[in-house]
């Protein structure tokens, strides 16, 4: 991590971002991710972060629907999109919107990867529902 980098700014928000999403304080998001991803990934991860989440030209809830079509297009990200689903849940998102843009999605994108993409929608949103959180 470049030690500028740390007291930045965009630093910070990278961190506020992340640590919204996995539900940490953000002085724990640079042990987890580099800890994950190694040093390098997690910088650029958390220095990205900072400007892709903390604009105002888009609201939380309709970049998490990106962010999700975006997974689910590129597939093989299974798990990472557990956690998008989640925080899309936090940003307002509803069962019948995040199963809308998986058929939505299945037009553009095609029904194999879109058909794994709500399976992953569905699973995460009844493990919150019977965790009480949905």
């Amino acid at each position: 991590m470049c030690e500028d980098a740390s007291v930045s700014e965009r630093w910070q928000k990278g961190l506020e971002a992340y640590a919204s999403q996995f539900g940490i304080e953000p002085g724990q998001v640079w042990e987890h991710m580099s800890g994950v991803v190694g040093e390098r990934m997690a910088t650029e991860a958390i220095e990205s972060a900072a400007g892709a989440w903390v604009d105002d030209c888009l609201d939380l809830r309709v970049r998490s629907l990106i962010v999700l079509t975006a997974l689910i297009v590129q597939g093989g990200v299974e798990a990472r999109m557990r956690g998008h689903v989640r925080w899309a849940v936090d940003h307002g998102a509803t069962r019948e919107e995040l199963e809308a843009m998986c058929a939505l999605i299945a037009v553009y994108a095609g029904y194999p990867k879109a058909s794994v993409g709500v399976e992953v929608v569905r699973d995460e949103l009844d493990r919150l529902e019977a965790g009480g959180s949905v």
